[in-house]
């Protein structure tokens, strides 16, 4: 099993990868100018910042529970803590 601790070291490219084989889908959000696609992977949520203006991911991270974002995800779903 991926974990987020070992998957953090690597690059982009191989994030999305791991994501895509081990990572289930949970919700998106819309945040200023990203899609943020969340993700569960093991005991971890994982956010994947997508800019859809230029069709790319910016960054792949671990969903920081005191983000102001959380207000987007309790309003879909209730988080497992």
């Amino acid at each position: 099993m991926v974990v987020w601790s070992e998957l953090r070291k690597r690059s982009l490219d191989d994030k999305v990868q791991a994501l895509y084989r081990h990572a289930t889908f949970i919700t998106a959000i819309r945040y200023y100018r990203h899609k943020i696609n969340l993700y569960l992977l093991g005991n971890d949520y994982i956010e994947v910042f997508v800019n859809h203006k230029k069709a790319m991911i910016d960054k792949i991270d671990l969903l920081d529970r005191s983000h102001s974002r959380m207000k987007f995800y309790s309003d879909q779903i209730k988080l497992s803590l």
